[in-house]
């Protein structure tokens, strides 16, 4: 076979099987990322979704919270007297199990636990009070042991009954630390009840008049045919940035010095 003919077979075999071209560097690496994304498209996307959880969150916050204060302990022993507050999911939220109502002079400390039994808010009335004042500690563990201290506990505030010039309002509650003095007369409160907390018609407001909470009676049934509940369950709204655990508070009070609306007997003939 002469030179020209291993040649011209030489080039057939090189046009029949080219040797494939070089790929590029930037080629390489945009197919790359389409097939495998990079770090800082996965941090992207991770960002995005921690912002939508985030401003969801923040809409919840901005909702009322809505309970159902049943007056009755969760503990449903015969001749128990407290609380049980349920959430808008229905789970027991707040409680207050197990106290009797004597006299105030030899009454006990509330207790205001979450859901759980921990203990919150102690409440203690006033011995000495013209207008049934009590006032709240912040909870210990011993917060049970009516021999425990109140002056090694933090005070956060007194609530009392209005005057009777006072005719739409019920109660008034004074913040610790807003007064520097310690005759609550002179002071402006720091919130007011306003309404008929036994007819489960009554509004809390700030010192200034904004709405914080109220309490109206419950319902319950379809839109067509709703039945109001009896007095010892109630519904109880809470406005955003508001202090639930202070609020539950103040209606566990209300229920000690708030006197009931007075009912005639109505008797047969």
């Amino acid at each position: 076979m002469s030179i020209h003919q291993l040649t011209r077979q030489g080039k057939e075999q090189t046009t029949m099987h080219p040797v494939p071209p070089r790929s590029s560097p930037n080629i390489a690496a945009a197919a790359t990322t389409r097939v495998h994304p990079s770090d800082a498209g996965a941090a992207l996307g991770r960002t995005t979704s921690c912002s939508a959880a985030a401003a969801a969150d923040d809409d919840l916050k901005q909702q009322p919270a809505l309970y159902t204060v049943w007056k009755r302990s969760s503990m449903g022993f015969q001749g128990t007297d407290g609380f049980s507050v349920y959430d808008d999911a229905g789970a027991l939220a707040f409680r207050v199990d197990n106290y009797s109502r004597r006299r105030k002079l030899f009454a006990g400390e509330l207790l205001l636990m979450d859901g759980h039994g921990a203990p919150l808010l102690a409440l203690r009335p006033q011995i000495f009070s013209m207008r049934d004042q009590w006032n709240c500690y912040r909870a210990s563990e011993e917060a049970g042991d009516k021999s425990s201290s109140t002056s090694r506990r933090q005070h956060l505030f007194s609530m009392r009954k209005c005057s009777l010039a006072q005719s739409n309002e019920e109660a008034e509650v004074h913040i610790s630390g807003c007064t520097t003095s310690p005759d609550h007369d002179s002071q402006v409160p720091s919130f007011k009840v306003q309404g008929s907390f036994w007819r489960r018609s009554c509004k809390i407001r700030k010192g200034n008049g904004e709405e914080v909470a109220r309490i109206t009676r419950k319902k319950a049934g379809a839109v067509s045919e709703t039945v109001t509940l009896g007095e010892d369950v109630f519904s109880l709204t809470i406005m955003p940035n508001v202090d639930c655990a202070m609020i539950m508070a103040f209606v566990v009070i209300l229920d000690r010095i708030c006197q009931r609306p007075y009912k005639p007997l109505m008797c047969s003939s």
